[in-house]
């Protein structure tokens, strides 16, 4: 018992300067009001045994709490809460309840985001060892193909050189993708925005990809804006974006057209590329974004492609402060569109 009042009094001292200055005030006034020492002296001695049952109160009440509060954050740290709303503190303490409340969710979330990070870390180094391997693998065959005897063949020397020089620019798209989607989510990426003719810079790109659609015997179509028309963004970023788009729908398009459009706003331009071509399921289309990521493996792999171009498009478009919209219906066609300041 001795031992518990000495414990609680030693935890109310905390307050001990504020219990000294009000029993000094207490003296003082029972000096000024009562004249009779032996009356006062009494009075003096009950208030300081008053006191310390109040010390001894008050470190108990402290000790409690001190203990609730020590109870709360061991079990945060043990695991052994679900949720925050199994933190209960006492009534008088609801603010602090709360804070506990709001950092448990914080660190919950927080490891969350970091067993998230690893899980996709290692997804994308098995990725990309995979997709590293099939050109390297298709190369080393080739070659090795050649020197045991194919080189001195010419039907086929020069059909499996071809081959490797195409393992070879798949590899070299792949590691330029790596590079860019890396510098993109480090933040080394920096991007040069400025105002630039829309129709121009969209017509040369179209340009570029004319012969390929015709042997496709698919009809590539660009309807240009209003003549003059700016936005503004960085111009070499945004190329790749069009580039991933408009090769990604003749690709996927067996016939019909790939259409580049625009609808003018007041203050952006929506910028639409849409195709005619085996479209997207709309399980996959929330997913077609992330990195290596394919609809459909087996008709991705006989296309090409490195699989990383709509997430380096998704990126680019967030650095623009826009996003990137996706529309599809399974066998008519798919419909990306994104906006850009005027």
């Amino acid at each position: 018992m001795w031992n518990e009042i000495k414990s609680n009094i030693s935890s109310a001292l905390v307050y001990f300067r504020e219990f000294i200055l009000f029993l000094i005030l207490v003296v003082l006034i029972i000096f000024l009001l009562i004249d009779n020492t032996s009356l006062s002296v009494p009075l003096i001695i009950l208030l300081i045994v008053v006191g310390i049952i109040v010390l001894n109160l008050i470190g108990r009440r402290r000790i409690k709490e001190i203990d609730e509060i020590k109870e709360i954050i061991s079990s945060i740290r043990l695991s052994k809460y679900e949720s925050s709303s199994e933190i209960f503190l006492s009534k008088h303490l609801d603010a602090l309840e709360n804070e506990i409340k709001q950092m448990f969710e914080k660190t919950k979330n927080d490891i969350e985001y970091l067993e998230r990070l690893q899980k996709m870390r290692s997804q994308f180094l098995a990725n990309v060892s995979h997709e590293l391997r099939t050109p390297i693998f298709a190369i080393q065959g080739y070659i090795e193909t050649l020197l045991n005897g194919a080189l001195n063949d010419p039907k086929v020397n020069k059909h499996f050189l071809g081959k490797a020089e195409l393992h070879t620019v798949n590899l070299s798209n792949l590691l330029n993708d790596l590079i860019d989607i890396s510098m993109i989510e480090s933040g080394e990426m920096r991007m040069s925005y400025r105002y630039f003719d829309i129709n121009e810079f969209i017509k040369n790109i179209v340009s570029e990809f004319s012969l390929i659609a015709e042997e496709k015997n698919v009809q590539l179509i660009f309807n240009p804006a209003n003549i003059g028309l700016q936005v503004f963004g960085d111009k070499e970023r945004l190329r790749q974006v069009f580039v991933n788009l408009i090769q990604n729908a003749i690709k996927y398009t067996d016939s019909g057209s790939v259409e580049i459009g625009y609808e003018e706003e007041k203050k952006f331009v929506n910028i639409i590329v849409k195709d005619t071509g085996i479209g997207i399921p709309q399980e996959d289309i929330d997913r077609i974004f992330e990195r290596f990521y394919r609809v459909d493996k087996a008709r991705s792999k006989a296309v090409g492609g490195t699989g990383l171009g709509l997430a380096i498009v998704k990126h680019i478009i967030d650095a623009h402060s826009s996003k990137i919209f996706v529309e599809s219906v399974l066998g008519e066609g798919s419909k990306f569109s994104f906006k850009l300041k005027k």
